[in-house]
């Protein structure tokens, strides 16, 4: 991937630290800045960019992150400087603006669907309010120096919002630009951001006789359930999946909150990382939209787990459905059409269901459960 900014750039002044320390034409190091870089999807690109970094050297940027807690270890050296603190924090983003230039800014901070139910204002807050600091940044660095910042917005099937499931059973496949009437806090925060990034990308200060034309590469997509071996499952509505895989390999019973027929599209973690890098790689002019669907399996509750009991018979996991977060699922496509992802920056997937139980899943689980 070319990243179209130099290593050190002049940045307007501004106040740069907690003690009032003014910089004035002071140069900053290019940089990429994660937020929310703390989680499993965090730790995937940090990764993907130590890859990157060993085969392009010294001209590869700085990688910042930001995170609400202290990253851990295995986080903290792919980075060249991590920052605890909160992404509605504009105190400790314009410090961090002192030293770096950043020129791409991948947004995974976020409250998550089920947390965002018991308290929708503050989900609200943080996960538009966030955005919206973020997009500002990113205009901000592009006026000054000229050219437009990459950001990567990961949206979700939240946004998606079926009336009923008579109706998400006669929709078969959706694509994009259908059902977008979120059924929760969550669902309505990811089609806030998804607006706000097209504003920023293409009419952002539209009236302004300065303003810069396209100043924000605003990238999205919107993932499905997303299952991964190395994490547990923590306050995802779509989480029924993995949390039943882990408590078989555990040997723990499980109730499952859906009904065995509840079905929606997922995906596998190193998936959803390689999805975010093929698409923040794709030329500009390849993209036909700014918000991609992508999946790669879909099956029903049922179909999970008579995989999960191939690998382990013994799964003592029984379905007692919770109606409230059920009625969410049912708002929720079967399946998203993806089309158009594989057709502008060669969107594929790398497994089914059976192979990502045997190539992915069970190998790795087994080994973190058995160690």
């Amino acid at each position: 991937m070319d990243f179209l900014f130099p290593s050190n750039t002049p940045r307007r002044s501004l106040e740069a630290s907690a003690a009032g320390t003014t910089l004035r034409g002071a140069r900053r190091n290019a940089a990429i800045l994660v937020t929310g870089a703390g989680g499993e999807m965090g730790h995937g690109l940090l990764e993907a960019f130590a890859r990157e970094r060993a085969t392009a050297g010294e001209a590869f940027p700085a990688v910042i992150a930001i995170d609400l807690r202290e990253l851990p270890e295995s986080h903290r050296r792919l980075c060249d400087e991590a920052f605890t603190g909160d992404v509605c924090d504009e105190k400790m983003l314009e410090r961090l603006l002192a030293s770096y230039e950043i020129g791409a800014i991948y947004h995974l901070a976020a409250l998550l669907s089920t947390r965002s139910e018991f308290v929708p204002e503050i989900a609200h807050g943080v996960n538009v309010g966030g955005t919206l600091n973020l997009l500002r940044i990113a205009a901000e660095e592009a006026a000054n120096n000229g050219r437009p910042v990459q950001f990567f917005f990961p949206s979700s099937i939240a946004a998606y919002g079926l009336p009923d499931l008579e109706a998400k059973n006669a929709a078969g496949s959706v694509g994009e630009d259908r059902f977008l009437q979120p059924h929760t806090m969550y669902g309505c925060n990811k089609i806030a951001g998804e607006n706000l990034g097209n504003y920023y990308a293409h009419h952002y200060r539209k009236l302004a006789s300065d303003r810069m034309e396209f100043p924000v590469d605003f990238r999205a997509i919107r993932f499905p359930g997303i299952i991964s071996a190395d994490t547990v499952p923590s306050g995802g509505t779509s989480d029924y999946g993995p949390e039943m895989l882990h408590a078989a390999a555990r040997g723990e019973s499980y109730a499952c909150f859906v009904r065995p027929d509840a079905r929606i599209p997922f995906m596998t973690m190193p998936e959803a990382v390689a999805a975010i890098r093929g698409l923040m790689a794709a030329p500009r002019s390849d993209l036909s939209r700014v918000v991609y669907n992508v999946q790669s399996f879909a099956f029903s509750a049922e179909e999970f787990l008579q995989e999960v009991r191939k690998h382990f018979p013994d799964a003592d996991t029984g379905f007692e459905p919770d109606l409230a977060r059920q009625s969410i699922i049912d708002s929720w496509p079967a399946s998203c059409e993806d089309a158009t992802a594989r057709a502008d920056w060669g969107w594929s997937p790398t497994y089914d269901l059976a192979s990502a139980f045997d190539d992915y899943l069970v190998p790795r689980i087994r080994a973190r459960y058995e160690s």
